[in-house]
């Protein structure tokens, strides 16, 4: 599986961080693309460019999956689901996951996601 990881100018200091545990979390043959924003970069990127830019990658089937986020984690995802074959999901913090499972028996993820809608 092919997976990208971008994120908005929000979250450029949290980048490094996702590339990490990403890539200790993906299988050896899956391939872990860092489109950035890098802490050190003076591009400024929006919750709609990003958008823009996940809907391009998973529709060109350049990549298979997006890992994004912001602030809230409420800001990108309507941002991305307007767009054709585009299923972003809020996953909240972990705290709010513990009550989600104790409430609903449901299993969650930690962090924001994108994925094509196949």
């Amino acid at each position: 599986m092919k997976l990208g990881l971008i994120q908005a100018s929000s979250q450029k200091e949290k980048n490094k961080t996702l590339e990490h545990y990403l890539n200790e979390a993906i299988n050896s043959n899956d391939e872990l693309i860092n489109f950035g924003i890098y802490p050190d970069s003076n591009i400024q990127l929006s919750y709609v460019q990003v958008s823009l830019a996940i809907a391009l990658l998973i529709n060109s089937r350049s990549l298979d999956f997006v890992v994004t986020g912001c602030t809230s984690g409420q800001g990108m995802m309507p941002d991305c689901n307007p767009f054709p074959n585009i299923q972003c999901g809020y996953l909240p913090p972990r705290k709010m996951l513990f009550c989600l499972a104790i409430l609903t028996m449901a299993m969650s993820l930690l962090f924001p996601t994108a994925w094509p809608s196949k």
